[in-house]
């Protein structure tokens, strides 16, 4: 289960953001599958996890929208991380029209629980 969590710059139009919460827990879900994790496209309740934040005035200025996965880790997804991320940003790009935006993917070791 993905968190994926997006910090924006004030001037990103609501539109920008509405597109990536549409299209962020699927395009997250085909970057981080893989054996021990599959992922059927069927996505539920609690299988992508998405937080949007608008940069504070004590955040260092940066690009205007830093999109931070962490996915548990896995062997198979660790392997070929950068690959996986430079490929999720060329499809947030193509969905969203997003040109000025970073990808940080983190695989930390880690487990997850959810209610039912």
């Amino acid at each position: 289960m993905p968190l994926v969590e997006v910090t924006y710059a004030p001037h990103v139009p609501e539109s920008a953001l509405r597109e990536l919460a549409r299209v962020l827990p699927h395009l997250v879900s085909v970057a981080v599958q893989c054996p021990e994790e599959p992922y059927d496209g069927d996505l539920q309740p609690g299988d992508v996890e998405l937080r949007f934040r608008e940069r504070g005035p004590f955040d260092s200025i940066g690009l205007p929208v830093v999109i931070e996965v962490r996915s548990k880790w896995f062997e198979s997804r660790a392997h070929n991380r950068q690959d996986r991320v430079d490929r999720l940003h060329s499809t947030v790009e193509a969905a969203t029209g997003l040109t000025d935006f970073g990808i940080y993917l983190s695989l930390p070791v880690a487990a997850w629980a959810q209610s039912e």
